[in-house]
């Protein structure tokens, strides 16, 4: 990647992160639909996309441009547990029972990526890579995985 590669990738983190703080602070966050499996469904994509790129990033050594996507996470992760209202859990949902049987458990797995995510966030803007590369290695599993493993069913095959 050239140096104006990074830039440009570098700004448009800056606009999309700027983006979406505005619209979280003034209430416009995640527009809710009458679907709450569609809703989280799609935010969980962008969550995965915002993680792939962190990875992609690591990968190439780009530390410092990983904060605008573990913000991304951060502010995510604040959103989870809106997004499971009861009843929600349809044909279309990965959603285990166990969340709304174990709901304060849940609530503690997204809070828990959201701590994960803005130390992430703190590491890289710190251009901090031993500290970066620790937490990414340890994410997938201590930030994701805390939440998929007891609270997601297996993906479809």
């Amino acid at each position: 990647m050239t140096r104006l590669q990074k830039l440009r990738l570098g700004i448009l983190g800056c606009v999309v992160l700027t983006m979406a703080v505005a619209a979280y602070a003034t209430g416009q966050g995640m527009k809710m639909s009458s679907d709450p499996v569609a809703d989280r469904q799609r935010l969980m994509k962008l969550t995965g996309a915002s993680w792939a790129d962190i990875q992609a990033k690591a990968k190439a050594g780009n530390i410092e441009a990983i904060a605008v996507n573990a913000e991304t996470l951060a502010i995510n992760a604040m959103h989870i547990p809106a997004l499971f209202p009861e009843g929600s859990m349809t044909e279309k949902s990965n959603a285990k029972p166990e969340v709304w049987q174990k709901w304060p458990e849940f609530q503690a797995a997204a809070e828990n990526l959201g701590t994960m995510a803005e130390k992430l966030r703190d590491a890289a803007r710190a251009k901090d890579s031993a500290a970066v590369e620790a937490m990414v290695k340890d994410f997938g599993p201590k930030a994701c995985g805390a939440c998929h493993t007891p609270f997601r069913k297996p993906p479809r095959t």
